[in-house]
C-alpha cells in the first residue's frame, strides 16, 4: 500500500470513529451514489436551496388529505393539492413552508403547515482523474475536497498528489482552485481544503 492511500485510509477510520460520536441520532438519506453505496447525512442547513430531483415530505396539521411526499420535477415544481403546481426549486424549506400556507389560507382556517427535505438528489460534485472510484456524489452536507477523496477511495498509485484542482463554476466564469495533498497530508497548509459547493469538479492528474 502507497504511503497516500495509508494515510488517506487513517484519516477514514478517524473521521468515521469522530462522525460516530458527534452525528445526532436524527438523520436523513438523501439517496444512494451511483455505485449503490448507502449515504446517511445529518439535516441540510438552513439555508439548503431545493431543486429538482429533491424527495419533500409536506405535512399539514389535521388535514391528512393534504399530507403528501412529493418529488420536484425538472421544472422545479411540485403538485400540492387545492394549489396545483407550486414552484419549490430556488427555495429555502421555509420559504416553501410559507408559500403553502400563505395559498391554503384560502381553503383552510389556521393551516400548519411544516416542509421535511428528505432525499437530495440536487446537490452533486464531480471526481474524475487518478481515484478509486471517480464519479458523481450527492452533496447532501457541508463537506471538503479531502473528505470527498476520501469517500471516492482514495488516490491511486500514480496520482499526481501536488496538482489536484478543484473547478467551480461562479457568475458564469470557471475559477480553478489547487489543492496539494502531498502538504496537507504533512500537517501543512490546512486551508486548502475548501469547503465544495454544487456542482465542483475535483481533477485528479
Amino acid at each position: 500500500m502507497t504511503r497516500i492511500n495509508y494515510v488517506l485510509l487513517l484519516i477514514c477510520m478517524f473521521s468515521g470513529w469522530a462522525v460516530s460520536q458527534s452525528v445526532p441520532k436524527k438523520t436523513f438519506l438523501p439517496g444512494q451514489p451511483r455505485d449503490g453505496r448507502a449515504d446517511v447525512q445529518t439535516e441540510p442547513p438552513e439555508d439548503f436551496t431545493i431543486g429538482p430531483e429533491d424527495v419533500l415530505s409536506i405535512t399539514v396539521w389535521h388535514e391528512p388529505d393534504l399530507t403528501n411526499r412529493v418529488t420536484v420535477r425538472p421544472d422545479g415544481k411540485i403538485g400540492i393539492p387545492l394549489l396545483n403546481d407550486v414552484q419549490a426549486s430556488g427555495l429555502t424549506p421555509k420559504q416553501l413552508q410559507e408559500q403553502i400556507t400563505e395559498g391554503l389560507k384560502k381553503f383552510v382556517s389556521g393551516p400548519q403547515v411544516s416542509v421535511v427535505v428528505q432525499e437530495i438528489h440536487s446537490q452533486i460534485v464531480y471526481v474524475t482523474g487518478a481515484v478509486a472510484r471517480p464519479g458523481v456524489y450527492p452533496l447532501g452536507r457541508p463537506m471538503t475536497v479531502m473528505e470527498l477523496l476520501v469517500r471516492s477511495g482514495g488516490l491511486t498509485e500514480f496520482a499526481k498528489s501536488e496538482e489536484i484542482q478543484i473547478l467551480r463554476k461562479e457568475a458564469g466564469k470557471l475559477r480553478r482552485f489547487r489543492f496539494n495533498y502531498k502538504q496537507f497530508a504533512e500537517g501543512k497548509n490546512y486551508q486548502q481544503d475548501t469547503q465544495l459547493r454544487s456542482g465542483d469538479m475535483i481533477i485528479v492528474p
